[in-house]
Order: C-alpha cells, then sequence, then structure tokens
C-alpha cells in the first residue's frame, strides 16, 4: 500500500504516537477505561501502518539507516513499543483487582507494572539501538548482586513487608502480640517496619523481617475481646463446691469483665494443702486486661474474707513449725497460713 519508501508510513506512526501520548495525558488517572480505549484505537493504528507497510518493530531494514529516516525509523519504534507497553498496562490497571483487598491488588499490579516497563526498555535497547542485551543483562545481574549484599537486612525487611501485606497478618488498629512478649496496637505500617503503640504509651518500632520470623498474635481476630486466666490457691478445708460457687459469685460482680460468653470456674487439683483453682473470664480488649484483673484480685480477697475462706499457700512454699508440735497440728498450720 505504501510501496518501498517508508518515510510516509514513518511519519504516519510517529504522529500517531505523539497524538497518543498528549491523548494519554489530557485524559488523565481519572478516566481510566476512555484513556485505555483510546490507547487501543492508537496502538492499533500504529500496528495497522506497520504491517501495510511491511515494517517490522524488531528491527531496522537497511533503506532506513540512511540520514532523517533513521530517525524517523527509530522513533516511530520506540514510540510503538511506548504504546505498547502503556496498552498492557491499562489492562492491567482496569481488569486486576481483587475483591475487598485493594491494598493487595495495587501491590500486585505495581509489581506488574514494572516488569511490563523494564520488558520493553530492553526489548528498545536490543531491538530499536541494536545494543547487545545480554552483556547489560548480566552486568546488571553483578550490579544487583553487590546492592543486594549491602542492603541485605533491608531488602529482607522489604520483602517481608510485602508478605506480610499480602497475607494480612494484621492491619491498622489491631492489638498484636510476638512470640518475645512485645505487644501493642498496630499504629503504622509501610515496607519497612511496623509501629506499635504499647500499653506503656511508647511507639515500638518492629522492622517487619522481625515480624516475619517470629510468631505473631493477632488479638484483634476475630474480634477485640480478649481472654484472661488467672490461677489461685484456696485451703483444702473447704467444700470444693462451695469454692466454685464463691467463685462463679466473685466474676458475676465484676463490672469491668465480658458476661458474654459467660465466665468459667475450673477446679484443676486439690491435695491435702489446697484447692486450685482458675478463673477463666474475658474482658472488651486487650487493654483493658489490667484493670480488670485488678478488679477480679480485690474481689477475691473481700468475698474470700467475707465468707472465711483461706487461701492457701503457694506450692513448695517453707513452713516453720515449732519443735514438738503433733503432725496434726502442723498440717492446720500449713494449711492456714496462707489466709487473709
Amino acid at each position: 500500500m505504501f510501496g518501498e519508501d517508508h518515510s510516509l508510513p514513518l511519519v504516519l506512526i510517529n504522529l500517531l504516537g505523539l497524538a497518543g501520548i498528549l491523548i494519554w495525558h489530557i485524559q488523565g488517572r481519572r478516566h481510566p477505561t476512555a484513556r485505555l480505549v483510546a490507547q487501543i484505537l492508537f496502538f492499533t493504528g500504529m500496528t495497522l501502518v506497520l504491517w501495510l507497510a511491511g515494517i517490522s518493530p524488531y528491527h531496522l531494514d537497511d533503506g532506513e539507516l540512511q540520514g532523517v529516516g533513521i530517525l524517523l525509523a527509530k522513533s516511530a519504534r520506540v514510540l510503538w513499543w511506548l504504546h505498547l507497553a502503556w496498552t498492557m498496562i491499562g489492562f492491567v490497571h482496569i481488569y486486576l483487582t481483587l475483591n475487598r483487598r485493594p491494598h493487595e491488588a495495587h501491590l500486585l499490579q505495581d509489581l506488574i507494572v514494572g516488569i511490563v516497563y523494564l520488558g520493553v526498555t530492553l526489548s528498545v535497547i536490543g531491538f530499536v539501538f541494536g545494543a547487545p542485551v545480554g552483556p547489560l543483562i548480566a552486568t546488571s545481574g553483578v550490579v544487583v548482586v553487590l546492592i543486594g549484599l549491602a542492603l541485605q537486612n533491608t531488602l529482607a525487611d522489604v520483602f517481608s513487608g510485602i508478605a506480610l501485606a499480602l497475607g494480612r497478618a494484621y492491619v491498622i488498629g489491631d492489638w498484636i502480640q510476638l512470640a518475645d512478649g512485645t505487644e501493642g496496637r498496630v499504629v503504622e505500617t509501610n515496607w519497612r517496619s511496623t509501629n506499635l503503640l504499647s500499653g506503656g504509651n511508647n511507639v515500638v518500632v518492629l522492622p517487619n523481617g522481625v515480624l516475619a520470623k517470629q510468631g505473631v498474635t493477632n488479638r484483634s481476630r476475630p474480634d477485640e475481646s480478649h481472654q484472661i486466666s488467672l490461677t489461685m490457691r484456696v485451703s483444702a478445708a473447704h467444700k470444693p463446691r462451695l469454692v466454685e460457687e464463691l467463685m462463679i459469685a466473685i466474676l458475676q460482680h465484676s463490672e469491668r469483665i465480658v458476661m458474654n460468653p459467660p465466665p468459667a470456674v475450673a477446679l484443676k487439683t486439690i491435695d491435702a494443702i489446697a484447692i486450685e483453682v482458675e478463673l477463666l473470664f474475658r474482658v472488651a480488649s486487650a487493654a483493658s486486661r489490667m484493670s480488670a484483673q485488678n478488679e477480679i484480685i480485690d474481689l477475691i480477697y473481700e468475698h474470700c474474707r467475707t465468707n472465711g475462706v483461706s487461701l492457701a499457700m503457694p506450692a513448695q512454699s517453707l513452713v516453720c513449725v515449732p519443735m514438738g508440735e503433733p503432725k496434726e497440728q502442723a498440717a492446720f498450720t500449713a494449711t492456714s497460713s496462707g489466709a487473709l
């Protein structure tokens, strides 16, 4: 259609490419669908001109390597590759979505866009400018390895941040606890680190690499409520059933614990000295654990003293018994020595 002279089709491709760039910037990011449609039209037009003129985007013809022709040939092919990249990126931004996970979708889009631009850049260098891509990739690989070794810890934190973001182990506002006991509410997270606001109103900066290596317990899921276990020892001189009823009454009198699900009392063990009792109750959030536990301990003290219930000494405690005291009296002394 265009004959042997490629000047006219090359000029036409350049005009289409420049017009596409102008429309690309005029439409802006707020109209992604219209932007993609326009980009497809311009790219299709440029490809059609290449096909009708018998021009390959992968190499320069001998007739194009003279005078102004080489400039038109190279610019036309660069614009074609650029519009190819923009068309692919437009499809990625519109159709690559994850329901209810915009952060992960945006991350995945950025990764694919980076790969597209890298591939197009290497294609332009190799096909349009005729530069050897192999040595360039090898040299770049050596540089990347050196940079990776120098920034090993930083890169580990960055990739750990990406993994944590994709896994959604926590979000801003969640209360998390690490295996080493560090805990707090997530107030900020980025690719490098995660910031926690501890119960002492201090900001703890944790590298993402540390979070990825340790076990993380999210205390805000499935809800904010948090279970507390409080173990105590009551003198074996009291009936276990009465001890259980007293502990349940103590939990029901509390104003700082959650009643749904209801608190529970477990009689764990009994021996000649004590009955070991475990109180299980939930609080509205991890931040209210201390106040709720303090209230329960205060209620235990008051109710045990009012009802004449004696607390037993801790296990493996030493008790001094006067010389010559009968064994029955010594056992009673060991039992009652922890009374309130």
